[in-house]
């Protein structure tokens, strides 16, 4: 997501040193509570999430190994949304990029990526029929992942439920099944407990017109 000299490098690793342990479930972030402090998800998976009077849950986003976590701009910030740990994880604090300038830079490019994956979403469930967002979402997770070094060629581990899916995905938990039944039959994924497997991600990817994230001229697309 760019560089950082070694005094940088230095920090982060002695940040990463003094990780905490987060249990699934944990809030992280509550939802117009003050913002404490940035933080860095080492490993492990969380949700942005709102949920509604009745009930009701949207997941407006997933947190994966390298993201940022309550990195604000404005003054006294407050959450705009809920971060819930779906596993066990591994946080910590970013080192300021007052004390470290050249982490700017990869701050900012970290908040440009979470704004394209939030147009993502956006575009996802204002568009997209149930098809197209499963493979969609499966398609951003794997490209993500696979910068994070996380995959193994075209398959991922993940710790995701159909009643997940189905939130990030806004469909019911039934229409999801289905889906991903049909995406089995296709030869397309391959949808198991703990890991999924993409058969051809770049067919895939041309089926329904999905392009890898680029949030600069710097980046560029891994395949």
């Amino acid at each position: 997501m760019g560089t950082f000299d070694e005094a940088a490098g230095a920090a982060l690793h002695e940040a990463a040193r003094r990780a905490r342990r987060i249990s699934v479930r944990h809030e992280l972030l509550s939802e117009g509570k003050p913002v404490m402090e940035p933080q860095i998800l080492l490993s492990g998976w969380a949700a942005r999430i709102r949920i509604l009077p009745d009930g009701r849950r949207q997941i407006m986003g997933l947190l994966l190994p390298g993201d940022l976590i309550g990195h604000c701009y404005q003054p006294q910030p407050l959450a705009t949304s809920t971060i819930m740990a779906l596993t066990d994880l591994e946080i910590c604090s970013a080192p300021s990029a007052q004390d470290f300038p050249s982490l700017e830079c990869v701050y900012a490019t970290s908040h440009a990526l979470d704004e394209a994956f939030l147009l993502a979403q956006i575009t996802r469930l204002g568009r997209m029929n149930a098809s197209e967002r499963l493979a969609d979402l499966f398609l951003e997770l794997f490209e993500r992942l696979s910068m994070a070094g996380l995959t193994r060629g075209n398959a991922f581990e993940h710790p995701l439920t159909q009643e997940l899916v189905a939130d990030v995905t806004g469909l019911t938990p039934v229409h999801v099944n289905r889906v991903v039944k049909t995406m089995r039959q296709d030869d397309e994924a391959l949808w198991a407990a703990g890991y999924l497997v993409l058969s051809d991600p770049q067919a895939l990817a041309s089926r329904i017109g999905w392009a890898p994230f680029r949030v600069s001229l710097s980046m560029h697309p891994r395949r």
